[in-house]
């Protein structure tokens, strides 16, 4: 991907993305069927709640997915979910993949809060520390409940625990 002709194309001549399949090589712009039937090695569902389901998971599989990282809240269905897992596609579930927003958020809220103003590469820098813990905390905990490479387990328990902990630290249970 040039990024900075997509980048010209979209935040400064502020046109269609069909633009850059047109001036850029290699690329192939399509009108016609679901993103979900194409040929590809990564998928990344963005938009909206259960617009991946099971047949497209399917379809993905078949054309060779290796691996689908969410984007946004819950874009995948369960019944995708286990295809993914079915197949041995490595699966990155929204409530890590799509945290790095709600980390950035709280990121610029310190800087608010601390009246201070950080460079981008300071903040990216900041961000991608968080995202690696989160990735790492999410591998280590499904290994170490016997589910290796299934990050959507190595999430879920790993999330459940660390709210238990909060709310034992404090007090509530």
């Amino acid at each position: 991907i040039d990024v900075e002709l997509l980048r010209d194309i979209k935040e400064n001549r502020r046109e269609r993305i069909n633009c850059y399949a047109e001036e850029a090589t290699g690329v192939t712009f399509h009108t016609d069927g679901s993103i979900w039937d194409l040929e590809a090695d990564v998928a990344l569902p963005c938009a909206t709640q259960n617009e991946l389901n099971g047949d497209h998971a399917r379809t993905l599989a078949d054309n060779g997915v290796r691996f689908v990282s969410e984007g946004a809240n819950m874009p995948s269905t369960p019944e995708a979910i286990e295809v993914f897992r079915e197949r041995g596609i490595h699966f990155a579930p929204g409530k890590a993949a799509n945290a790095g927003g709600v980390a950035t958020s709280a990121l610029e809220m310190q800087q608010n809060a601390s009246r201070d103003s950080w460079s981008f590469e300071y903040t990216d820098q900041r961000l991608h520390k968080i995202m690696s813990k989160i990735f790492r905390t999410m591998s280590r905990t499904a290994e170490e409940y016997g589910r290796e490479g299934d990050y959507v387990t190595g999430a879920n328990i790993a999330g459940f625990k660390k709210t238990a902990d909060a709310m034992l630290a404090q007090g509530v249970i």
